[in-house]
């Protein structure tokens, strides 16, 4: 599942200037997912900040969207021509997610909220999705494609961090780190596995805190506090080489794991304290540690080995804790939908202000290994979200796996916008998503097995730091089995 950058195109929204050198994949390496904590480029020029805080909340029992006006629709032929096989993956897996039950309680309506004003119910929002990914497999053409969103969708745009559709892109990925199944003399710092007492909202996944013994739910400890108590012994899921690597598999919410016979496992998200969040890289540049132009993986890696307690102090100022479990290769990296996410063609978003899983338009500009910015227009899936992607001027990018990913994560700061495909009421009979019953009851096992869905891997705590139709008149209108659904 790997998607291409879409060649330039003359509607690209200007990214941030930014001077970067080009350096090796082990430089240029820019960790912006993470809670800050960005790896650029060694000899690279600081990242300008943006104008606008991309940070700024939407009041409260707001969405983050603005319906625009047919004049103001923007061009999306650029993004019809770059579909790819990374675009495709990435609407097959939304569609099947529409088939849910789980999609069905994330829009139901004691779930939607104020996003309840764009997309009303599941029967909107998933023929919204099947209109997409019908347009985009069926016009013959970019302007065909054009005319056809134009005619049967409303489009809506993130009102940005100044209200105006201004949102700040960055990238996240799936490290590879080397890993033990047991303790060893290198192998000492574990991830944990979910702890039994751990309690979560049954629909959203979001922690509500720790069940004691008489059934009253407490908030946790710091995580400082809960490693020094011992609470954790018992629990330990796999170990690694440092606590450094341990705590960037937190930050990104699911890893690849290496171990010692060149075997692979795959660890992601199973849970979270719900404690708050503080980032690494931005927590050492406050207070002097290092500078900005420092704030690299490769620099605060060195900075751990030198001195570990130093950084050690600086990790427990986060004091959130995410938990972990194994999964089957297929059914990784999963994003917040319990779906994979795909590169270059999955966006987490702030799922409180924003609907989740439906086709979107992102402009922005992307990066290559030396950090030379590329426009980027295409259609991108909203199946993911971030402790830190809290606003509606943020998008994070997932860019794959391993160091090359990590690097185009880390040179990825950018502005842009983007847009929702929303079909107009009077279009939703023209249509259905065909169920598709085993993949449907395969994902919701996957979300079962993987506590939460609606939280998967999609809990990293990241800040900035981690698929396509022509319908005819009448419609391609698929009638639902019979079939029984497994209950979500």
């Amino acid at each position: 599942m790997t998607g291409s950058l879409v060649a330039p195109s003359r509607r690209s929204i200007a990214a941030l200037g930014r001077a970067r050198s080009g350096a090796a994949l082990a430089v240029a390496a820019t960790l912006a997912v993470a809670g800050s904590l960005l790896v650029g480029g060694c000899k690279a020029a600081p990242k300008p900040a943006p104008e606008a805080d991309p940070d700024v909340q939407i009041p409260p029992g707001e969405h983050g969207l603005r319906k625009l006006s047919p004049e103001e629709y923007p061009d999306v032929r650029a993004a019809f021509t770059a579909k790819d096989a990374a675009t495709v993956m990435a609407l097959e897996n939304s569609v099947r997610w529409f088939a849910t039950n789980s999609s069905k309680s994330a829009y139901s309506s004691e779930q939607l909220g104020p996003i309840a004003q764009v997309v009303p119910d599941h029967r909107l929002a998933a023929a919204s999705i099947w209109g997409i990914k019908y347009l985009m497999e069926n016009s013959k053409d970019a302007e065909s494609f054009q005319r056809d969103v134009y005619a049967q969708f409303d489009i809506w745009q993130s009102r940005g961090s100044n209200g105006k559709g201004k949102v700040l892109f960055t990238g996240y990925f799936s490290p590879e780190i080397k890993a033990s199944m047991e303790r060893t003399e290198t192998f000492r710092f574990p991830l944990y596995q979910r702890p039994k007492d751990l309690v979560t909202d049954t629909q959203t996944g979001e922690p509500l805190g720790r069940r004691a013994a008489d059934g009253s739910v407490s908030p946790w400890p710091a995580r400082k506090d809960l490693m020094a108590g011992g609470e954790l012994a018992g629990t330990e899921l796999v170990w690694l080489s440092s606590a450094f690597d341990a705590y960037v598999c937190e930050v990104n919410g699911s890893a690849k794991l290496v171990l010692p016979d060149n075997s692979i496992k795959y660890v992601g998200y199973a849970g979270k304290t719900g404690r708050p969040y503080v980032g690494l890289g931005m927590s050492l540049v406050e207070d002097g540690v290092i500078t900005r132009r420092e704030r690299t993986l490769g620099n605060i890696k060195r900075l751990y080995e030198r001195d570990p307690a130093l950084v050690q102090r600086y990790i427990d100022r986060n004091e959130n804790m995410v938990f972990f479990s194994m999964y089957e290769a297929k059914a990784w990296p999963l994003g917040s939908l319990g779906v994979p996410v795909t590169t270059y063609a999955s966006l987490a978003t702030d799922k409180k202000i924003f609907p989740r899983g439906l086709a979107m338009l992102v402009q922005t500009e992307t990066a290559d290994y030396a950090g030379t910015p590329r426009p980027f227009e295409r259609i991108m899936l909203d199946q993911d979200t971030g402790g830190a992607i809290r606003a509606a001027g943020r998008g994070d990018i997932y860019m794959g796996v391993g160091a090359a990913a990590e690097v185009l994560a880390g040179n990825q700061y950018a502005e842009g916008t983007f847009y929702y495909f929303v079909l107009k009421p009077e279009n939703v009979d023209r249509y259905k998503v065909p169920v598709v019953q085993r993949l449907s009851e395969s994902i919701e096992r996957r979300s079962k097995a993987a506590p939460r869905p609606l939280q998967a891997p999609a809990a990293r705590e990241r800040a900035g730091q981690a698929t396509l139709e022509r319908a005819p008149s009448s419609g391609p209108t698929q009638a639902e089995p019979d079939a029984k659904k497994p209950n979500g």
